[in-house]
């Protein structure tokens, strides 16, 4: 019995796997997910309205369709100073507009907006308008632009 002082191992080569060098790798991944995933980019959905096709008639239920405008009144300016705040073509203030669109959506079980400026008002003043229609409690808001206004 040539085996009682081995504790029950054979003599000769042992072949174990290092695994030092694999749990090394799964760390440097996992800490390179953990890095990558809060960079991930976040923003406000954008809602576009699609143009109707050329030969469709105007649907009436269009109507119910709610529009925030901020119309400059300085044309020339590179930067609108003044300008107009309406929504459907009815004229409204920035203390007013919140409660204006609680009213409007009070009752509809659709709480889509969109949001129309001219070029030259400031991105700070639509983010404004946005962030007063959020908090009336509209759920989806759409950008209008120059091209998708005239159909392009």
């Amino acid at each position: 019995m040539g085996i009682a002082g081995t504790g029950g191992r054979a003599k000769g080569a042992m072949a174990e796997p290092n695994i030092v060098p694999l749990i090394d790798i799964l760390l440097v991944l996992i800490i390179i997910f953990m890095v990558i995933t809060p960079m991930t980019p976040k923003g406000l959905e954008a809602l576009v309205p699609q143009p109707p096709p050329p030969d469709q008639k105007p649907d009436p239920a269009d109507d119910r369709t709610v529009v925030i405008q901020l119309e400059c009144l300085d044309t020339a300016a590179a930067r609108c100073q003044r300008y107009d705040i309406k929504i459907n073509r009815e004229k409204t203030t920035w203390d007013m507009l919140g409660p204006r669109l609680e009213d409007v959506f009070k009752t509809r079980a659709e709480k889509v907006a969109f949001i129309k400026a001219s070029d030259n008002v400031e991105f700070a003043e639509v983010a404004r308008a946005i962030d007063i229609a959020r908090g009336a409690g509209i759920d989806k808001l759409g950008l209008i632009t120059a091209k998708i206004e005239m159909g392009e």
